[in-house]
């Protein structure tokens, strides 16, 4: 990419803010060497680990890199046969390896999301895994760096011999001090260590007395620093351990490093792994801490579309950023942006530049959901003064040089960012030179964004096509810049309203104003127009989309409430369900107990069994029309919170006749049909139930019966179509009695009078069990062989009560 156009941009303090974000000083470089690139494929991978590593980063096991050492050097020097680490680089080796198995084991972890791991395996791949090896550095290295006493035995007996002799050599230069006279002494003197020997400080006149090697002198030369006679021998024989202390860490060092040799390229690996990891966190931050949207890349022939985008170094210096929406279609490849200055216009073009430039360098760019950048194939900015004076470049010049390389180099796939077009010069000379510019871009379909103040250029959009004008908002009252872009419309340049609102005296105001052509001033009061036109749309925009929110929210407040109508519909179609199956299967075993009274009383009072068993079925019939009405309130309420419109049966004046629609009162006004007409009573049969109530309370109604004859509930009802006979035969014992009760049911409940029974004649077994079965059946009245027009003995004929 052009290196000059990225200075310009500050593209490097961008990225100085991103690798800010790293953790480790191999991290911040590793981001600090990210520069644009158009291979697609490596920008969908690294926008897919940026991505992932915000995932990873923000989720419920938020990850964090560990430290990571800079090996770099040892590990080149490690190709070398013989060489050795010190501690420190083993230490570092070994901090190296555990952050290496903490973050593989921390993002292989399962609790992670597939994508997050799918997307990092092949950096999490790479880490290595040595917890031997690790254990075995920090089993032989300090924290400082140097070799444990125990990293071997002779290490330890070496050690322990020199403290030893360290320790009697002190306690004899000690004596040694004790004889010394006292106008010898050194005041506070104590033995102390010069060129690695031990001695102890004398006055100058007494080296005659002490004798021995003097090693060093004081500042002043009045005290010497002296090894007595009594001492060479013990700090010969120090040294000499120490010699053989140093050679035993060199050898335990080297095997160390042996040790790592072989896993060099691995290690090598899993650092540059471990590096790539934080750039990603890096970038992942950034993303996070200024509102990053991952954005698509397209090709930079189909446009580009900026939603909410802002300057990325004015959010990293906290400025109150006001966020742009900037759009280019295919056939756009011009925008000029017009305005006053301090409108924004340079801050607008630097920020798409460095939003695509960010973008094609693998970092989250701080725009909007539903952005597009192009991936350009170079970026060419002539922003800001360039002059020169060692290179004798005028302010124009440096332009004219800036815009000679644009024009030279530039292809369909470039980004061109140009700040005030056509200054630094003759207004009409530059607006001839702007003008030829922009149409040479545009015709060569060069991405091109310019920002002028000179107003002929204004009319290029309207002369060429793919050119598009384009201007920063100005409040007229405050005259102050919003930032505001708005496409489509030039912008005015407002010098003379700032040169009255700064008192410059009227007179001058005045005549400034007269000589404005009166081209410019028709431009100007168009161009205002439109203002004040867009201003107004933009604000009936906004309405239209409160409008559409409330919509929206009122939209999902009625699906809500009509989601707890039909749970509350669901519910009382169940307790209905259950209520209607609870009333049959008590009714049945009244009546059950009803026939098993008329059977032990006698025919004599058969008429008053029945009478107490309608008396008892009317009762249970009041019942289930109490629970029904119970339910037809609360449907009532819900639609009455629904707003649905409630009906009452209007009444029809006359006599009840039998099949007339009523209104049953002692129901709850439950609509049902005359079915017989019995003196002062009528049965009404209400659905699937059959009531007797008095004729005079009864309400003729024409409204239509709902649910005519039929009743919601699971269970025992009549069957549509029930056979009146049931063939046994070819089964065995076990399967007959199940089919002769499900028959028996079945006829029960659609109130058959008798059910024929086949079963064979052959040894008696079928008709013996069904014979067993009837006489124990209580709803059977009668039972008896088949006559010879009905099968003879192969059948029984079963009668109910």
């Amino acid at each position: 990419m052009n290196v000059h156009a990225l200075a310009v941009l500050e593209f490097p303090r961008i990225l100085d803010v991103v690798a800010g974000f790293a953790t480790s000083d191999l991290g911040n470089a590793r981001v600090r060497g990210l520069a644009p690139t158009t291979d697609v494929a490596w920008l969908d991978r690294e926008h897919a680990r940026v991505a992932a590593m915000r995932a990873a980063s923000l989720g419920d096991q938020p990850w964090h890199p560990d430290p990571i050492p800079d090996l770099s050097g040892a590990l080149t020097r490690l190709r070398v046969a013989g060489s050795s680490w010190t501690g420190a680089e083993l230490l570092a080796a070994a901090t190296l390896l555990r952050s290496s198995r903490r973050t593989q084991t921390s993002l292989r972890d399962a609790k992670r999301p597939a994508v997050v791991r799918a997307v990092l395996a092949p950096l999490i791949d790479a880490l290595i895994d040595a917890p031997q090896l690790e254990a075995r550095i920090e089993k032989t290295i300090l924290d400082d760096g140097t070799v444990k006493d125990d990293a071997s035995p002779a290490l330890r007996r070496i050690r322990r011999e020199l403290r030893g002799a360290q320790a009697e050599l002190i306690r004899v230069l000690e004596r040694e001090i004790e004889r010394l006279e006292p106008r010898f002494r050194v005041s506070d003197m104590s033995v102390t260590m010069r060129n690695g020997r031990y001695v102890i400080p004398v006055r100058r006149e007494g080296r005659g007395i002490t004798g021995g090697i003097v090693h060093d002198t004081s500042s002043t030369g009045g005290t010497l620093f002296v090894e007595p006679p009594a001492a060479v021998e013990f700090g010969n024989r120090i040294r000499e351990l120490e010699s053989e202390e140093l050679d035993e860490v060199e050898r335990i060092l080297l095997e160390l490093t042996d040790e790592v040799r072989p896993r060099r390229d691995e290690i090598i690996a899993a650092l540059d792994a471990l590096v790539e990891l934080d750039s990603l966190f890096a970038r992942a931050r950034f993303g996070d801490r200024f509102h990053c949207v991952p954005a698509t890349l397209v090709p930079a022939s189909a446009g580009f579309d900026i939603r909410n985008g802002r300057h990325p170094l004015l959010l990293a210096q906290g400025a109150d950023v006001v966020p742009f929406d900037l759009a280019m279609d295919a056939h756009e490849r011009t925008l000029l942006v017009s305005g006053p200055n301090t409108g924004g216009k340079t801050v607008l073009l630097k920020a798409v530049g460095l939003i695509s430039a960010l973008a094609q360098s693998g970092i989250p760019a701080p725009v909007g959901p539903e952005t597009r950048i192009g991936v350009f194939d170079d970026v060419f900015a002539d922003v800001g003064d360039e002059q020169s004076i060692e290179a004798s470049l005028s302010t124009f010049s440096a332009h004219l040089k800036n815009l000679g390389e644009i024009l030279r180099l530039s292809t369909d796939a470039s980004l061109v960012l140009v700040d005030e077009l056509g200054s630094g010069t003759d207004p009409v000379e530059g607006a001839a030179l702007g003008w030829a510019i922009l149409e040479t871009l545009t015709a060569r379909r060069t991405t091109t964004l310019a920002s002028t103040h000179l107003g002929t250029l204004k009319e290029l959009a309207t002369q060429v096509s793919g050119v598009v004008n384009a201007s920063l908002q100005f409040d007229a009252v405050a005259l102050a810049p919003t930032y505001r872009l708005i496409k489509g419309i030039p912008g005015r340049s407002y010098g003379i309203s700032i040169a009255r609102r700064l008192r410059l005296p009227e007179d001058v105001v005045n005549r400034a104003e007269e000589r404005l052509p009166q081209q410019e001033r028709d431009v100007a009061a168009l161009i205002e127009q439109l203002e004040r036109r867009d201003e107004t749309l933009g604000a009936r925009e906004t309405e239209v989309a409160a409008i559409l929110d409330d919509a929206r929210r009122r939209i999902a407040d009625v699906a809500k409430r009509e989601g707890l109508v039909r749970e509350r519909e669901r519910t009382a179609e169940r307790e209905s369900r259950q209520d209607a199956r609870r009333y049959l299967l008590d009714a049945r075993a009244e009546i059950e107990r009803t026939l098993r009274d008329l059977k032990t009383r006698g025919a004599e009072q058969i008429e008053e069994a029945g009478r107490e068993a309608r008396q008892r079925a009317e009762q249970l019939a009041a019942k289930q029309g109490a629970e029904l009405d119970r339910l037809e309130r609360e449907e009532t309420n819900v639609r009455r919170k629904g707003g649905g419109p409630s009906e009452t049966a209007p009444r029809r004046e006359g006599p009840v006749e039998v099949g007339d629609g009523v209104a049953v009162p002692t129901l709850g006004g439950k609509l049902g049909r005359v079915m017989e007409l019995r003196g002062d009573d009528a049965v009404v049969a209400v659905g699937a139930l059959k009531v007797t109530v008095p004729r005079k309370i009864l309400h003729p109604t024409d409204l239509p019966l709902p649910g005519e004859g039929a009743v919601a509930f699971t269970g025992d009802l009549p069957e549509v179509h029930v056979p009146t006979e049931v063939d046994l035969r070819g089964m065995r014992p076990d399967e007959a009695e199940d089919a002769v009760l499900q028959a028996l049911d079945s006829a029960i409940r659609a109130d058959l009078r008798s059910l024929r029974i086949i079963h064979g004649k052959g040894t008696g077994a079928l008709r013996d069990r069904v014979t067993e079965m009837l006489r124990k059946d209580t709803r059977v009245r009668e039972f008896r062989l088949g006559a010879w027009n009905e099968g003879g003995t192969g059948v029984t004929v079963a009668e109910f009560a």
